[in-house]
């Protein structure tokens, strides 16, 4: 199938790893395009059967509770992202030398020949309010653009939808570089590397390598977190066109070709004329929301990637005064008794509950969930000085009670060994007693939601509904 665009899809047998999200609108245009379109699928429950009699009708194949033999005569295969890479299927796959897309990489060559560039985003956390800031920046300087991707956008959808864009701002999760090697980004940032998904790559290594695919072939700008070093190191691995520039961000004072803060301004000294003297002021910290140094150096790679498609620096401030972060991301909840109560039930890892714990000096903190095969030695040994209390809930949360005892003995300690309805107003009935006025009560779990919750929006509902509860 090589690397370039595919014009004839005629007759050719192309297998769709997955139902879901990105394989069934991947079936569908296959198909319309007149490729002969096989789905196969793990699963075989009554939602799957009703995908696939809804593909078996347009005359889509599909195969039900067999998703590890290669169909006779596949050409190309096009997966989910969430697949693993050991799969029987792509184990056959390999060995018959078929190729093997994932959904972003069939948007890629399916994109016209003046199809808007791509300025993409990856990274551990903050991938998905950086788009949203980029996309709103982008907005601000008047630019047709969309927030796209992995935020829950089908790219499929965009790239051949009926409206126009000049840029698109696109957030990429590991899983989708690695199935995606032709993808060239007009400019690209990782944002912070730490361990995720490794049961997914195998390694930190490999989790590293295709998160560095993001840079590859970029023109402009390759832009790093210099906090980050090995976020640094992967720009330093790429292979970019030439005159395609390494772009620093930090919240320190920026050097020549980065982005910073200086006095409580978001400063450029990388997109301007005479980068050894001159510094272009783009916003106050005081325009991001929220203030936090994470989501600054969010709002500072948003920045950069705007900078680097030309965007003056006063969309930058519109931009960023304009965005609204997502719910239960360091969301305010209420003030009950001088004490805050903060929703940032999204910090589903270490490293994001780090951020998090980083942005306020005196914290009850609510943690515990499913821990997915982290540790939380780091976590807490770097927040100890900051926890007033802590009160654990969830499958997972004696992983944490061991780190804390080991390097935080003397914090109070609440451990909750309940998983019912009422578990999160009990924990936040805790909180409240190991609070006092000024200080701040944090849901940052550091672990997934799925033992008691949904997921981490219902997670957050419930703590935001416990809260209200102690105000009324």
């Amino acid at each position: 199938m090589g690397s370039g665009q595919v014009t004839d899809w005629q007759g050719k047998h192309v297998t769709v790893a997955g139902l879901g999200v990105s394989g069934i609108p991947a079936a569908k245009v296959l198909h319309a395009r007149g490729a002969l379109v096989t789905v196969v699928n793990d699963g075989d429950d009554a939602r799957a059967r009703e995908q696939a009699a809804e593909l078996e009708a347009l005359g889509i194949t599909v195969r039900l509770g067999d998703g590890a033999t290669l169909p006779e005569g596949t050409e190309l295969i096009v997966t989910a992202p969430g697949w693993k890479p050991d799969k029987p299927l792509f184990v056959a796959a390999r060995e018959a030398g078929v190729d093997i897309w994932g959904d972003v990489e069939l948007a890629w060559r399916l994109r016209g020949p003046d199809a808007a560039p791509w300025l993409a985003v990856t990274g551990t956390n903050g991938k998905t309010t950086t788009v949203q800031m980029l996309a709103s920046i982008l907005k601000a300087a008047g630019l047709r653009t969309a927030a796209v991707g992995n935020i829950g956008v089908s790219l499929l959808d965009v790239v051949l939808g009926e409206e126009d864009h000049d840029v698109l701002a696109v957030e990429l999760s590991s899983y989708q570089l690695h199935w995606a090697p032709s993808l060239r980004a007009h400019s690209a940032a990782v944002l912070n590397l730490a361990p995720d998904h490794l049961d997914w790559h195998g390694s930190m290594e490999a989790y590293a390598r295709d998160k560095g695919r993001i840079y590859e072939g970029n023109r402009v700008a390759c832009v790093y977190n210099v906090a980050d070093k090995a976020t640094e190191d992967l720009v330093r691995e790429a292979d970019v066109e030439e005159g395609c520039r390494a772009i620093g961000f930090t919240l320190g004072t920026p050097g020549p070709s980065q982005l910073g803060v200086v006095d409580g301004i978001l400063v450029d000294r990388a997109f301007v004329e005479n980068r050894q003297k001159n510094a272009q002021e783009l916003a106050e910290v005081s325009d991001v929301n929220p203030p936090a140094p994470h989501n600054i150096a969010n709002a500072l790679a948003a920045a950069a990637l705007a900078r680097a498609f030309g965007v003056p620096a006063a969309a930058v401030r519109d931009g960023l005064r304009n965005f609204t972060p997502d719910a239960h991301r360091i969301a305010h909840v209420a003030d009950v008794d001088g004490v805050a109560y903060i929703d940032d039930s999204k910090a589903t890892n270490t490293h994001a509950a780090e951020a998090s714990l980083a942005a306020y000096e005196s914290i009850v903190w609510i943690a515990g969930g499913l821990a997915k095969g982290a540790t939380f030695d780091e976590l807490v040994a770097k927040s100890a000085k900051r926890l007033r209390g802590v009160v654990l809930i969830g499958k997972d949360r004696a992983l944490i009670r061991e780190a804390l005892a080991r390097h935080a003995p003397e914090v109070p300690v609440v451990d909750l060994d309940r998983t019912d309805t009422g578990a999160m107003l009990a924990a936040v009935q805790e909180a409240q007693r190991l609070a006092a006025a000024g200080d701040t009560v944090l849901l940052a779990p550091a672990c997934a939601s799925m033992d008691m919750f949904a997921n981490y929006n219902k997670r957050g509902d419930a703590f935001a509904e416990a809260v209200r509860e102690l105000g009324a």
